[in-house]
């Protein structure tokens, strides 16, 4: 088996870094997840093989080249010192635009903030105010 040099490796690692959520388009394998299965990346080992945790309890890491991934956008929120990352803008607009709506005074200014970033369409929204 000849290995990818390590620029490859390491140019990988910055492409798919721990986090970052992705979906199943193709793996040719008996035993891969079901094609539309999404997870969460949790390295790039020295093979450049993308380990993924999926959500459907599956840890079978990605051949780049033989099978293939395709990144997912992702939104993460920060709201009374809880982290949540979303697999879709509209999903958390949905949820903070509840919130809003649903609450008043300063709990009705946080989530209100949120949802201005979320259509500003920053990629990490949160409640604090900026020094």
């Amino acid at each position: 088996m000849k290995f990818p040099s390590r620029e490859i490796v390491e140019r990988i690692r910055r492409e798919y870094p721990a986090g970052t959520r992705v979906e199943l388009v193709q793996m040719d394998d008996a035993q891969a997840p079901p094609m539309g299965t999404r997870g969460t990346v949790t390295g790039v080992d020295d093979t450049a093989s993308v380990m993924v945790d999926w959500d459907n309890g599956s840890h079978l890491h990605v051949i780049l080249g033989e099978d293939i991934i395709c990144k997912l956008p992702t939104v993460t929120t920060a709201c009374y010192g809880k982290t949540d990352v979303w697999n879709s803008r509209e999903e958390a607009e949905k949820f903070f635009r509840f919130a809003m709506e649903n609450s008043e005074g300063s709990e009705q200014s946080r989530y209100a903030k949120i949802c201005t970033e979320l259509q500003m369409g920053l990629t990490l929204c949160t409640d604090e105010e900026k020094a």
